[in-house]
């Protein structure tokens, strides 16, 4: 499996590349990219900065569509993975964890979409895709439609329900994600 992580926003609320972020005395793409190496054997970041990644040990690419934001992410980084199946989570989620991640793509076989449901609705920002959506998700980026989970429909999905989800994470940070200055200073301690 492929570990895609998603580097390509705009960054606008936060005024700075989130990727870059410290959070417990290190940037966010290290503690991502680290966690990626140690789990899966091909590491992918997708950006529109690709200079600014120089230093990490993954593979570096941009966005096929520019413009087509995460969706359009998840394609690029589907498009150029060697395995059929990729794990995709964007760059500003400082919680990952790693059992939980080794959990999903133990739960991906046979399925096109392995995606978290807790209550609050789908993580799609944390999730297992197969390549078998590429024409799916195209098609959708032609048509400038966005949603994520737009492409969901007509593929296979296992969905992770929210009990699974607690007994990985009981105080629910693993899809915190760092939009704006506020949300980094109310980061829970790492």
């Amino acid at each position: 499996m492929t570990g895609i992580i998603l580097s390509g926003g705009r960054n606008v609320r936060m005024g700075e590349n989130k990727a870059f972020l410290r959070v417990g005395g290190e940037r966010l793409i290290d503690r991502t990219v680290r966690l990626f190496r140690a789990v899966f054997k091909e590491v992918i970041i997708v950006t529109a900065d690709p200079l600014d990644y120089l230093d990490q040990e993954a593979v570096i690419v941009t966005d096929i569509l520019p413009e087509r934001g995460a969706l359009g992410g998840i394609y690029t980084g589907l498009f150029y993975a060697a395995h059929q199946q990729a794990f995709a989570a964007a760059c500003d989620m400082p919680f990952l964890d790693r059992a939980f991640v080794e959990y999903m793509a133990s739960q991906a076989s046979g399925f096109d979409i392995v995606v978290p449901a807790p209550p609050d609705g789908l993580q799609p920002l944390h999730a297992v895709y197969s390549r078998r959506c590429l024409p799916a998700i195209r098609g959708l980026l032609e048509r400038n439609r966005l949603k994520i989970t737009g492409f969901y429909p007509g593929h296979k999905l296992r969905t992770i329900s929210p009990e699974v989800l607690r007994s990985f994470d009981p105080d629910g940070r693993m899809f915190l994600n760092v939009n704006t200055p506020e949300d980094l200073l109310r980061l829970p301690a790492v």
